[in-house]
């Protein structure tokens, strides 16, 4: 059994999907981070040699979260199946999947909002939306990572210049612009995103 020490913001994973890690000699959060971050190397790799541009699909969706997890979680690149103390209920996920993807296609087509801002509302509502049982943080700043260069043609953003997974002040920094999002306040997100 791993001893998870979650860092500020982190959602912890429930019993049953600790059951779904595949590396059974994981014992410490540093390995397991070890063994994502590896992965997540992997699924780089992926989307430097397909540079896909339909991202905003249920499909991808998935499809990236399996790429960026699958070699550590069985149920990588699966919705959630239980509350956690962000998001909706589990059950809403798809529904609210769509029409946050709808949204951002219409955002994109209106050309209402600047690039950048296209892509941190995409981010602050697919990590509010909370798809997955873990790793929802990283693969929404992938996913914005990808909208924001493949489809708005504009640089990948820089997210405070340091990882994000560990326990900092700049993990703060984003945490607090996060909680502003969800206030109506984009501001703090925008600038963060390229500090």
């Amino acid at each position: 059994m791993i001893d998870f020490h979650y860092p500020e913001g982190a959602t912890p994973i429930d019993l049953d999907e600790t059951n779904g890690l595949k590396l059974t000699h994981i014992t410490t959060r540093g390995e397991l981070d070890r063994w994502e971050q590896d992965n997540i190397l992997e699924a780089l790799d992926w989307l430097e040699s397909t540079r896909p541009k339909n991202i905003l699909t249920e499909q991808f969706i998935k499809k990236l979260h399996k790429r960026m997890f699958g070699n550590v979680w069985k149920w990588a690149g699966t919705f959630r199946h239980s509350d956690k103390n962000i998001g909706g209920p589990w059950h809403q996920v798809p529904i609210e999947l769509r029409n946050l993807c709808d949204d951002v296609s219409a955002w994109i087509e209106t050309k209402d909002l600047p690039p950048d801002e296209i892509a941190a509302r995409f981010h602050h509502k697919l990590v509010l939306i909370h798809p997955f049982p873990n790793g929802n943080g990283r693969h929404a700043r992938m996913m914005a990572d990808l909208l924001v260069e493949n489809i708005l043609g504009q640089p990948r953003f820089t997210w405070g210049s340091q990882n994000l997974s560990a326990m900092s002040e700049i993990r703060s920094q984003y945490i607090s612009a996060l909680h502003a999002a969800d206030r109506f306040n984009i501001q703090p997100l925008l600038e963060f995103v390229r500090s």
